[in-house]
């Protein structure tokens, strides 16, 4: 997801063992022909060394999408966007899926229920007025996001029939302590509870569409924000990588994740 560029900035207060990361014997590499859609939670905005013919979709080589295509000597198409919304991703990145398509990546859902203007108004504004925003993003992911949900990830199946999709989700910002500099507490629980709130709506519209839903949240517990060991950025600069994992977050959370939903849906498959 992408973050607007306004006055934030004032407020900015593994390697793996051999088979860790391997696509299992049942499918081999050679025959993974894998595509990364989404938000920049799978383009990698946040974890850096990013290529620059990307411009602002910021694919980084970071990204857990990266790592597990050299991992796995997949063939690889990087379609993933900072800024996606399932409308862009609709429009503009579901001609990399085509019927050749083995795998299937996806974060998405976070910026069509206006990721970037909850975290500007939580850091800018008062705790009652960032409660009534989260709010406000609550009931559009209850009530709006499903449906284009479904049509997504409906329009993936249609161009990739044949191709094994796993669904990403995300993982909460904050470790609540007793003290952190920053957000109140207030703040970072009812951001915490958005989260957990889009997740359990991706999780269920992933179930819809019989995609493989990735919980990343166990794998980030005790790396949020505030916890002394953090993967997510805090606000930052660029502005844009604020709240985003980290090059670790996408190591060793994301990419663990990836790696064990991937085996979980080919030995299912089997």
């Amino acid at each position: 997801m992408r973050l607007f560029r306004p006055s934030l900035v004032a407020f900015g207060a593994v390697t793996f063992a051999a088979g860790s990361m391997v696509w299992p014997a049942t499918a081999t590499a050679a025959a993974t022909n894998y595509v990364a859609l989404g938000d920049s939670y799978s383009s990698g905005t946040g974890a850096g060394s990013y290529d620059p013919d990307s411009g602002a979709c910021k694919r980084s080589a970071n990204a857990y999408a990266k790592l597990w295509a050299a991992a796995n000597g997949a063939s690889f198409t990087f379609a993933a966007c900072s800024g996606a919304t399932t409308a862009t991703v609709t429009s503009g990145q579901l001609g990399a899926l085509s019927s050749s398509t083995t795998l299937v990546t996806i974060t998405v859902g976070g910026n069509d229920a206006g990721f970037s203007d909850v975290m500007q108004t939580c850091v800018l504004k008062s705790e009652s007025t960032c409660k009534s925003r989260v709010t406000q993003a609550e009931t559009y992911m209850k009530n709006t996001l499903p449906g284009r949900l479904d049509s997504v990830y409906s329009k993936i199946r249609d161009r990739a029939p044949s191709a094994r999709v796993v669904v990403l989700g995300y993982p909460r910002l904050y470790k609540i302590v007793n003290v952190c500099v920053g957000l109140s507490n207030g703040k970072r629980t009812a951001l915490n509870h958005a989260a957990d709130t889009l997740d359990g709506v991706v999780a269920q519209a992933a179930g819809r569409a019989g995609f493989t839903w990735s919980d990343v949240r166990d794998e980030f517990s005790g790396h949020e924000l505030c916890s002394g060991d953090d993967w997510l950025n805090a606000v930052t600069i660029p502005i844009e990588s604020s709240y985003h994992p980290t090059a670790r977050g996408h190591r060793l959370g994301y990419l663990p994740a990836l790696t064990g939903s991937a085996r979980a849906a080919v030995e299912q498959d089997a």
